[in-house]
């Protein structure tokens, strides 16, 4: 039968997994496999998986008590092995590898922020501080404008945002490098400029978090900070 893999720890982990559900209807029960120092928590895998926001709150909820109680290795929601064995052999091919991994990720959480900017705000502060964009702006309002000031105008400001934009990005990066071990830039979406990953460690978690929030208080109402965590390690494994 299809076995849904959670995650990898290592076969010294505690794996408290009493009271917890797997994924599909009716809830799967848990179970581990072993080989060599490593072990996979799974369960049986339902025909029609598809991510119900049951599943995932099952599937999150086993990574959040594992984490509770050692490092893991939290596998993105979805993955599906043929059956147990094919998991215990994956675990014997690459037991080096995951085990290097589980090192990595010891004492370590995932946060991840988000960022964007009031486009009003930003269109007022370039007008203001670039003397070009505001005399073209006062050309096309005065009427005194050529066919294709609009045209030179919005060139402009998409240069100027994209720039300022980066800018921002690159300041906040910079700002908290220093208290996470590794971090993982993802393209921003919609409105957003900055999409980031941070893997911090427990004895930097304090100074990473009031850093944050201090470059938020430096950056002003104009710019919204969208911080989540502290999250199972999925995008550093």
């Amino acid at each position: 039968m299809a076995v849904y893999i959670y995650s990898i720890t290592g076969k010294q982990h505690p794996l408290r997994l009493d009271g917890l559900n797997g994924v599909g209807e009716p809830p799967a029960g848990l179970r581990t496999v072993t080989a060599g120092p490593l072990c996979a928590v799974v369960s049986d895998a339902p025909e029609d998986l598809r991510p119900k926001r049951r599943d995932v709150i099952a599937h999150q909820a086993v990574q959040e008590r594992l984490m509770a109680d050692g490092t893991v290795l939290p596998l993105q929601f979805g993955l599906i092995a043929e059956n147990d064995e094919a998991v215990q052999a994956a675990l014997e091919q690459n037991a080096a590898d995951y085990t290097d991994r589980l090192q990595a990720l010891e004492g370590c959480s995932e946060y991840h922020l988000k960022a964007s900017q009031d486009e009003d705000a930003l269109l007022r502060q370039i007008l203001r501080e670039s003397d070009m964009a505001r005399e073209l702006n006062d050309e096309i309002r005065g009427g005194t404008a050529d066919p294709d000031a609009s045209l030179r105008l919005g060139e402009l400001v998409a240069q100027e945002v994209q720039a300022r934009q980066e800018a921002l990005a690159a300041g906040v990066v910079e700002a908290l490098r220093p208290f996470a071990r590794r971090l993982e830039s993802s393209q921003p979406t919609g409105s957003d400029f900055l999409n980031v990953s941070f893997l911090v460690t427990e004895d930097r978690e304090e100074s990473f978090l009031t850093t944050e929030l201090s470059v938020a208080h430096q950056m002003g109402d104009d710019v919204d900070f969208r911080l989540n965590g502290p999250l199972p390690p999925y995008s550093f494994v």
